[in-house]
């Protein structure tokens, strides 16, 4: 979904809030403004959870005992070395 921000102004989102709700489940966060100052954002349950949801922090990933990277190493020993050239 899409999401599109449209300006209410206070009082017609009052007016209107079964719409204004509506809206907001169809066509996602929806502004409500006083003044034409936009002053607070409705959104769905759904994104709300999503934007709030608890994220690892660095460190934790850092010392989780499962695996963090899925990089296929070669074994010790046997990396390539290049020759470098000495100006």
């Amino acid at each position: 979904m899409v999401a599109t921000s449209t300006a209410w102004p206070v009082q017609e989102a009052k007016a209107r809030f079964s719409e204004l709700l509506d809206t907001c489940l169809a066509s996602g966060p929806q502004t409500i403004s006083r003044r034409s100052v936009p002053l607070a954002v409705i959104v769905s349950l759904d994104e709300w959870k999503q934007a709030t949801a608890p994220h690892p922090t660095l460190t934790s990933l850092l010392l989780a005992d499962e695996g963090r990277f899925s990089i296929d190493l070669p074994e010790r020993g046997q990396w390539r070395h290049r020759e470098i050239e000495a100006d």
